[in-house]
């Protein structure tokens, strides 16, 4: 398990307002017939040494790796360590003869063929939740956003959550589970619902408040770091950030990139001109708005927290990148917002994208493929 004991009793490291982290959890591929498959050893063996940004580390399983930025300012910056780290993987791949690829789902893999990967923490995990540590072979994409002291982390981490639709319409990508088209959006996130520490974090606004309750459920034997809390956000202390965990992987690094800005931009609108004040009733509709997402992306309705009023997904992200176009241009991600919208438009994301490949092609394996070229950046 992480070591996370110097934050057992809430400390919180200094991080700079609206810094950036992302992390990807990426598909490693057979080239012979496009199944998932256990090669993460050998990859990560390749990329010992080699000079990237950020970090590549295993996952729970071994036909899955996760990457890591460092610390990003703006999407230039993202953009650039992204697809830096994604060059030296492919790169390191292609030496092994093998695939990389977005994606919240690989489309026919089958969970139990795959393969705890050897580590202490994996084991550990496979014991506590049997099948469910290998249908956990999902690939997801995590934002951390910097927060200037611990009670803003916990302020901005509650009033996101009336966006959370938008993170889950714009990134879905895992319309296909086990060969069948599951009819969600992003079918991923069911996978991550079935854990016991799931869902939303305990609402109080005060570190202190929030340092007895981890103390609390450190105390009952629950949870003995938090890796252990699946929340969709949750606080990291030792990065100082408040970590944002819907998101399937995008297809390519670039959409990655601006949905990580589009967060960003959001908290800097949320921080500034405190539209929302957060309170427990807010989530009296969270998770029918997340299965709304989920199921049916930017079709979705969403119930505006504190009231019945409801907007279409769609048109409550167009709605909100108008509200934050000043936030993106003063942190240098007006182009990012600009190419989102016209996805939003257009009603593409991830999902679409892959139903609209498998249509044209009739063909998973296919589907797949050019999906591994898109993310290798080989193909438009």
């Amino acid at each position: 398990m992480t070591d996370d004991t110097e934050h057992e009793l809430g400390k919180f490291s200094q991080s700079a307002a609206l810094s950036l982290g992302i992390e990807l959890e990426l598909q490693i591929v057979s080239s012979q017939d496009y199944d998932l498959l256990g090669a993460a050893p050998d990859l990560l063996r390749e990329m010992t040494g080699r000079e990237h940004p950020g970090d590549v580390k295993p996952e729970i399983t071994d036909s899955m790796i996760e990457l890591s930025t460092g610390i990003c300012v703006d999407y230039a910056d993202a953009l650039g360590q992204l697809s830096s780290i994604r060059n030296v993987l492919v790169h390191q791949a292609d030496r092994l003869g093998i695939l990389l690829s977005g994606g919240g789902t690989h489309p026919f893999q089958h969970w139990g063929r795959q393969a705890i990967f050897d580590a202490p923490r994996f084991h550990h995990l496979s014991q506590l939740y049997g099948y469910l540590a290998k249908q956990f072979t999902i690939f997801g994409q995590h934002v951390h956003i910097g927060c200037a002291c611990p009670d803003e982390a916990l302020w901005l981490l509650h009033a996101f959550n009336r966006y959370i639709p938008h993170l889950i319409a714009l990134s879905a990508a895992s319309p296909f589970v086990q060969g069948i088209d599951t009819g969600f959006q992003s079918a991923r996130l069911n996978s991550v619902f079935a854990f016991p520490l799931s869902g939303r974090a305990p609402f109080v606004l005060c570190w202190d408040d929030f340092a007895a309750y981890y103390r609390k459920m450190i105390a009952t034997g629950v949870v003995k770091s938090m890796k252990d809390f699946y929340w969709d956000i949750r606080p990291k202390p030792e990065f100082g950030t408040i970590e944002l965990r819907v998101m399937d992987t995008p297809l390519t690094v670039e959409r990655a990139a601006q949905i990580a800005v589009y967060a960003q931009a959001l908290a800097r609108y949320l921080l500034e001109e405190k539209p929302v004040e957060p309170c427990e009733d807010d989530y009296l509709v969270y998770t029918f708005n997340r299965f709304q997402a989920c199921r049916f992306g930017y079709e979705g309705r969403l119930v505006i927290p504190g009231g019945a009023e409801q907007h279409v997904i769609r048109d409550d992200i167009l709605h909100t990148m108008a509200l934050i176009e000043v936030h993106a241009y003063d942190l240098g991600s007006t182009e990012a917002l600009n190419l989102l919208r016209t996805e939003v438009l257009q009603s593409r994301n991830g999902a679409s994208e892959v139903r609209a490949a498998y249509a044209r092609e009739g063909s998973l394996e296919e589907v797949v493929r050019q999906g591994c070229e898109l993310w290798a950046g080989r193909c438009a």
